[in-house]
């Protein structure tokens, strides 16, 4: 299982951060995932307030940016596992590409309120599938990977939303 956590300081409060963390939020700045969102992420269950974005058990599914447009050749789930307004958002991702094997996810959001700025943390583990062959992948390239993709998303996230401040 690959590990990677990074941390960034936005200068808007953690409710702004938090909007942000929505699935359907994420291809505005998510990175990862086959190398981004595409152009949405749609939610697969019933919502009745916005709030309802963030509660645990929700679903979603997005089709990843690859050369396979069709989500039945590609598709991310999501299922938030863990929510706490304004401080914590964990959810499981199972990236699945027809072609090759399942990519599980958990990526966890922390954030931490700050006298005029959020400290947001991103923490995503990941296991490759393949047996011995992908643990090998893991050591040598996944790792890097992640923590390039996850540095790369956050600075695309405090890009955005210290514009609009």
């Amino acid at each position: 299982m690959t590990k990677a956590e990074k941390s960034i300081e936005i200068k808007v409060s953690s409710e702004k951060v938090w909007e942000m963390l929505a699935f359907d939020r994420l291809p505005e700045w998510g990175e990862g995932f086959g190398g981004g969102l595409g152009e949405r992420v749609e939610y697969t269950s019933e919502l009745q307030t916005p709030k309802d974005k963030y509660r645990v058990g929700v679903t979603a599914q997005g089709t990843p940016n690859t050369p396979f447009k069709d989500p039945q050749y590609h598709i991310c789930r999501f299922k938030i596992i863990e929510s706490m307004e304004n401080k914590k958002l964990k959810y499981y991702a199972l990236e699945k590409p027809k072609y090759y094997g399942t990519l599980d996810m958990y990526v966890t959001y922390s954030l931490e309120s700050m006298i005029s700025e959020t400290k947001l943390t991103y923490e995503l583990e990941s296991g490759l599938p393949w047996g011995i062959f992908g643990k090998f992948l893991e050591i040598l390239f996944a790792r890097r990977m992640v923590e390039k993709n996850i540095e790369k998303a956050l600075e695309n996230l405090k890009k955005i939303l210290e514009e609009n401040v």
